[in-house]
């Protein structure tokens, strides 16, 4: 064999990226900017106006969008063999021009509530979808037959689809009543996403999904596909039209048509995967993303075929979202990327197995992080192992992005790199390997191999991946209170649940349900000396928990939960009851008695005496008197702690620390939106509630009272309510009128709900917690104000609002002192959630000033006289009326605003001099306890 030993020619100059490569380069660029607006929302959710909607639009309507119209307009040139021109490429510049655009008109016209915006960005959406559409199917009618024309089939119905989508999501943005907005969401995401994605993805992965794979097409697959086309189309429109009928069967009927039509496709698809298993991430992703799509929508067929009615279906179908965008849209999307990018760039083999390369490192590690965080998030669990999961995530999915940047870097390096032939040595050594001398060098002009990640290094990844998934779910739990219990932790055996009862060595195994704010059974009778297990599952819609005065517990139960946990031998009466601040109170107790058996020789069923202090362990009998429940329970239940209560360190005349910051009492005018979407996360956060005294509030928005909405007559409230929280909590808005059953339904920790009311009546209004005992959640924090202006409400120089609550201490940082706020007898009455913040912090006003104050009595148990010391109302609405406007026949005036508990109102009044104006409840009891300001006038 004769060898070239000559030098190596010298470096080629570096050429310009091709017109393909720079071109792709160009019109992908908005798809990664759609992105990175993604992730930053994502980060930044909880201070973002109407994230969640940006969440999934920023993603579909964005990134997708753009995604599907570049990437099919590629596959309709390659399937048809058509020529590229300068014009058409011209007219697809501006589509893509006209669709991002107003893709940005859409997104500004719903962050600022602006319809008219966001009905012109919907409407060049729409435009631009259904041009790209026709101008595919223009271009599939003058093209010769082709094999795989099928694949623009897809194409051309889903672009058409996508304006009937664009069109319902305009009349949402409009805004419609409770009864319509459900079925339209569900009707635009079935274009949107079912049709325009869905469809674009099945016509893809046709023939995408084998090339990815390296292996031949399935003969039968274009024929399964034209299958797929019809049952998918059919099953769309059958499942949207019984949507917006409010049929939940016949919409399960057509859904499950729609995925029969998917499994039509998926059969050639896994007879390739069979000739070449999956072994890169661009095609786990894809498989991954198929596998969350066939899934979600088979729980969506179950959901609503098993929902008797259209409202129970509409409760549960949000179960679907994150796998659907998630899962589906943005993995099939990264995968469909990862693979397309490189081939796209060109520029040789050698550029494009470098950029393959770069775009594939830790593909097993990212795949399964990011699924198995998704599974995590979906699944019942704790509310901060649904945090963490969704960090992971998302931490899983932006990977991407560096290393899209990455692979560019490396492609142009390629592009540097010269041919360098191999020396003697290299073909010596390749030869007495056996090796194929390309394979071994990386020669340039082939580039270096892809590695595809087998063996040991595959499994290797994967485990990390496992375990860090561990690490999140065991860091949530030990992390999330509410996941550890409420117990002491005591073991059975040390709380003494024996007494001196003889161990018979059997053990007993009981069956306990919590319902309706029960136990059952809520007595359990158990042979003396047996060992007892009791297996606890939470049927209710609120978290519960089974705390034993043993210390024994079940830890905190999501909603479906179930625990198995140890009692031990039982040889005394044993008292349970949940320990959810007030569940204890509502009836949530359970007794465990032994029947049979004997201690010390006396028998129990016999009604014997039992030894000092055996049937109680280390209690006495005056400590447990028959009163099932009311006893002091374990730390971590507010009045139930045993800790002495934080009312001791009150001091009504002290200051507030140099720190301190009154909470604003000033309140905006109404803006001139008329869709006010808000988000309400609910947390749980130590607060200072007066000098010194500090509690634990439950709080909407990180505040309490949580945060204030204002509007106006007509105007639309789309809450998103998520549940941040450690217990079920939900929400109940006085300023609308709509059945309660869903909106107000208790949700779960990690879950989230929206409420969409309009208002139709004015007045300040109460919204606050419903979940039982609502006077724990109430007096805990959980209450805020809506306040809608009167129609041709005047303008005035300031506006005020005033809430004022009441609180019973537990201990220094603990929480709502049950048995306290049972008497109706708050320790602290206090303004806008801290008491006497006012006097340490005065409102301003000045001489002549004309100001209205808005108070709310949110109680829960005591109203309000609001009333200025030194100044007289002119002006008096109360409860959605004027009781007095300037210049009455009578000349008269009022003194007092008189509220009982959640009534609300406003006065008016001018000061006639500077000084400082006490403000004051005039229930003189209250105003000592805080409910106590001052407005500092000034001339």
């Amino acid at each position: 064999m004769k060898l070239d030993l000559s030098p190596a020619a010298p470096p080629a100059p570096l050429r310009p990226l091709t017109d393909r490569s720079a071109w792709h380069l160009r019109a992908n660029a908005p798809v990664v900017a759609w992105l990175v607006a993604t992730v930053v929302v994502a980060v930044g959710h909880r201070w973002i106006p109407a994230s969640p909607w940006l969440l999934v639009h920023l993603l579909l309507l964005g990134a997708v969008t753009n995604a599907i119209c570049v990437w099919s307009q590629h596959f309709t040139d390659a399937l048809l063999r058509r020529r590229i021109t300068p014009a058409s490429r011209r007219w697809q510049v501006a589509r893509l021009v006209l669709l991002n655009g107003a893709v940005a008109a859409t997104v500004a016209g719903m962050v600022t509530a602006t319809w008219v915006v966001t009905l012109v960005g919907a409407v060049g959406v729409g435009v631009a979808v259904a041009a790209h559409g026709t101008a595919l199917w223009l271009q599939s009618r003058q093209a010769l037959a082709a094999r795989f024309a099928i694949c623009v089939g897809f194409y051309v119905a889903a672009a058409w689809l996508l304006p009937f989508g664009a069109g319902l999501g305009a009349t949402l943005a409009r805004g419609l009543d409770e009864g319509w907005h459900t079925r339209v969401v569900l009707a635009h995401a079935g274009f949107n996403l079912l049709g325009f994605v869905g469809l674009t993805v099945m016509g893809t992965l046709m023939t995408l999904w084998p090339t990815m794979l390296r292996t031949k097409m399935a003969d039968d697959a274009p024929r399964a596909a034209r299958t797929t086309l019809a049952l998918m189309l059919v099953g769309l429109a059958g499942g949207v039209a019984a949507v917006l009928a409010a049929s939940p069967p016949v919409a399960a009927v057509g859904l499950a048509t729609y995925l029969a039509g998917i499994g039509v496709s998926v059969r050639p698809m896994v007879t390739a995967a069979r000739r070449r298993p999956p072994a890169t991430f661009a095609t786990w992703s894809a498989a991954c993303a198929l596998a969350w799509l066939v899934g979600s929508l088979a729980t969506l067929v179950g959901v609503l075929a098993l929902s008797g009615t259209w409202e129970a279906a509409a409760a549960r179908v949000g179960i679907v979202t994150v796998p659907l965008v998630a899962g589906f849209a943005a993995q099939v999307l990264l995968g469909a990327l990862t693979y397309l990018v490189p081939v796209v760039l060109g520029g040789g083999p050698a550029a494009v197995r470098s950029t393959t390369a770069v775009l594939e490192r830790g593909a097993v590690l990212r795949v399964v992080l990011f699924d198995g965080a998704l599974a995590l998030f979906v699944l019942p669990a704790p509310s901060l192992v649904h945090v963490l999961a969704s960090l992971t995530a998302l931490g899983a999915l932006v990977a991407f992005l560096p290393l899209l940047v990455g692979a560019l870097r490396v492609h142009r390096r390629a592009r540097r790199t010269p041919f360098v032939p191999p020396t003697a040595e290299d073909v010596a050594a390749a030869h007495a390997l056996g090796q194929d001398l390309r394979a071994r060098s990386g020669d340039a002009r082939q580039g270096p191999p892809v590695e595809a990640v087998t063996g040991p290094r595959r499994k290797g990844l994967a485990v990390a991946a496992l375990s860090v998934l561990l690490l999140v779910a065991a860091g949530g739990v030990a992390l999330d209170p509410a996941a550890l219990g409420t117990g002491t932790g005591a073991s059975p055996t040390e709380a003494g649940a024996s007494g001196a009862v003889v161990p018979t060595g059997r053990t007993t195994t009981v069956e306990v349900e919590a319902r309706d704010m029960r136990f059952f059974p809520a007595t359990i009778e158990v042979p003396a000396g047996d060992s007892l297990v009791l297996v606890v599952t939470n049927t209710d819609s609120t978290v519960h928990d089974l705390v034993l005065d043993t210390g024994a517990t079940s830890g905190r139960l999501s909603p479906g939960a179930t625990e198995t946990f140890e009692v031990g031998v039982v040889g005394r009466t044993v008292d349970g009851w949940c320990s959810i601040v007030g569940h204890r109170q509502m009836g949530m107790v359970l007794t465990i008695e032994p029947v049979g058996g004997s201690v010390g020789g006396t028998s129990l069923a016999d009604g014997g005496a039992e030894p000092d202090g055996a049937g109680a362990g280390s209690d006495s009998e005056a400590e447990h008197d028959g009163m099932a429940g009311m006893d002091h329970g374990p730390v971590g239940s507010g009045d139930e702690s045993g800790a002495p209560s934080a009312a001791k360190d009150l001091d009504f005349m002290a200051t507030p620390g140099d720190d301190f910051v009154a909470r604003p009492a000033e309140l905006a005018p109404a803006s001139t939106e008329t869709v006010h979407r808000v988000r309400l996360a609910v947390s749980e956060l130590v607060t200072e509630v007066a000098p010194g005294v500090t509690q634990t509030l439950w709080t909407f928005g990180g505040t309490a009272p949580g945060p204030t909405l204002r509007g106006k007559v007509g105007d639309r409230f789309e809450i998103t309510l998520v549940n941040d929280g450690t217990i079920g909590h939900s929400i109940d808005f006085h300023a609308g009128a709509l059945a309660p059953d869903r909106p107000m339904r208790t949700i779960a920790p990690g879950e989230e709900l929206t409420y969409t009311f309009t208002a139709t009546m004015s007045g300040v209004w109460m919204y606050h917690c419903s979940t039982m005992p609502m006077s724990a959640h109430i007096a805990n924090g959980m209450f805020g104000a809506v306040v809608i202006d009167p129609p041709d409400l005047p303008a005035v120089d300031r506006e005020y609002l005033i809430v004022q609550s009441e609180y019973y201490l537990g201990p220094q940082g603990g929480e709502v002192d049950m048995d306290r706020l049972a008497t109706g007898d708050p320790d602290v009455v206090a303004f806008n959630g801290y008491a006497n913040q006012y006097d340490a912090a005065p409102l301003p006003a000045r001489v002549g000033e004309r100001v209205r104050v808005w108070v709310l009595a949110a109680g829960p148990n005591r109203g309000s006289a609001f009333h200025v010391v030194g100044g007289q109302f002119d002006t008096v609405f109360s409860e959605g009326a004027y009781r007095l406007r300037p210049g009455n026949a009578e000349a008269g005036g009022s003194q007092v605003l008189g509220l009982a508990v959640a009534q609300g109102g406003f006065v008016e009044l001018a000061f006639p001099e500077a000084g400082r104006y006490p403000f004051v409840t005039h229930a003189m009891i209250d105003a000592e306890r805080g409910a106590h300001g001052f407005f500092a006038v000034t001339g």
